[in-house]
């Protein structure tokens, strides 16, 4: 059994309180437990905004989501930067958060998919017709086997 430890330190660095940080947890319970994240940090912006990070599986620990408090204002970003959801009531950003968490995943998903089209797109259309005539191939690539044939 895996135990996976979500109360945060004793001592929260100036600016979160612990209702806000239990809060963002609970919302990301389920990715934390599952594996599709490994853990999270706490830190500040270059102003000294709180942040709290929610980081990707081993060995990277890409950020996945990022929760900023500037002022009164929570920012949501994900990995990359993008602004994804901005508001005052924590509640609803804890929602956006488990939003955020399952498009991830659809993401990933969906580039799969579209890796996979594409590779037997390819397949189907240039490779499959080399296969099919080898004497057709042979001229194309050595002229001078073609006599031979």
């Amino acid at each position: 059994m895996t135990v996976l430890a979500f109360a945060p330190p004793k001592k929260l660095p100036d600016g979160w309180q612990f209702t806000e940080v239990q809060n963002l947890l609970s919302e990301c319970a389920s990715s934390l437990s599952n594996g599709d994240a490994s853990s999270w940090e706490i830190g500040k912006t270059d102003a000294g905004d709180p942040q709290l990070y929610l980081l990707g599986p081993a060995p990277d620990h890409d950020c996945i989501l990022c929760v900023s408090r500037l002022g009164g204002i929570y920012v949501l970003e994900d990995g990359n930067g993008k602004i994804l959801f901005e508001h005052r009531n924590l509640t609803l950003l804890g929602q956006q958060v488990r939003i955020a968490i399952c498009r991830s995943k659809m993401m990933i998903t969906a580039k799969a998919a579209i890796i996979w089209a594409t590779l037997r797109q390819t397949i189907e259309e240039k490779i499959e017709p080399m296969l099919a005539e080898p004497l057709e191939l042979a001229t194309h690539f050595a002229p001078q086997l073609a006599a031979f044939a």
